[in-house]
């Protein structure tokens, strides 16, 4: 079963219906505006993976690609100020800053990773957790949205 986010919502595909499964709607608010804030620095190949049914560490990963290091600082950079400003909330921690090949911010419920094409291709988060269901982002005004 796969879920995509459309038009700001989360539709399950299978059944079309608004949901999430067992994780709370916080957290998925948080993970899409993680995913949003990525979106806007233009990250690529966003994916939110469902791990709150097979984890303790968080509800929702959500795993970006960024195509240099500075892209993934800036991707990282915005996502924490965009959270702050909207969500009042700042990364518990974060690491990898230094380097910029995989930046990790853990929110608590929601923890992003933000990779590198060849580090994100090495540590395969998505097959590591393919266990965990998930959640490919649609930006709310990609052309895939528009109905006709």
């Amino acid at each position: 079963m796969s879920n995509s986010f459309q038009s700001g919502m989360l539709m399950n595909s299978s059944v079309g219906t608004e949901g999430g499964g067992g994780s709370s709607d916080a957290a998925l608010e948080l993970a899409y505006a993680i995913a949003k804030a990525a979106d806007d620095r233009k990250g690529g190949d966003i994916a939110i993976l469902q791990v709150g049914e097979v984890s303790y560490l968080a509800d929702y990963f959500v795993v970006i690609t960024g195509f240099s290091a500075v892209q993934v600082r800036a991707i990282a950079r915005t996502i924490e100020d965009e959270l702050e400003q909207t969500w009042h909330r700042r990364p518990l921690r974060t690491e990898g800053q230094g380097e910029g090949s995989w930046i990790v911010q853990d929110f608590g419920e929601v923890i992003a990773h933000i990779f590198l094409p060849r580090e994100r291709e090495f540590y395969n988060l998505e097959a590591f957790w393919g266990h965990a269901q998930r959640i490919d982002y649609v930006p709310p005004n990609s052309a895939s949205n528009i109905q006709s």
